[in-house]
């Protein structure tokens, strides 16, 4: 994933089992932006695109937002920047 990031960005993730996984955006303030993935995934490797867009598709303003990955008993919170 590249950080910083305009207009898009390709996150990664890894599955060892099959499970339900969600992958939200938010913001800093802990705001929910967009939810990229919530469904149950078969184990292996995927990646999602985040277009720099929030739930209606409206394109967010620059900063700093948070992606949040549950799988399983397993949950990551990671950071990205995006420019414009």
């Amino acid at each position: 994933m590249p950080n910083p990031f305009n207009p898009s960005t390709v996150i990664g993730y890894q599955l060892p089992e099959a499970g339900d996984v969600r992958l939200a955006i938010y913001s800093v303030l802990g705001q929910e932006v967009r939810v990229l993935v919530n469904e149950r995934k078969e184990a292996g490797s995927f990646t999602v695109t985040w277009y720099g867009t929030d739930a209606v598709g409206r394109r967010v303003a620059s900063g700093v937002y948070l992606y949040r990955i549950q799988a399983g008993g397993f949950s990551a919170v990671k950071r990205m920047v995006l420019l414009k």
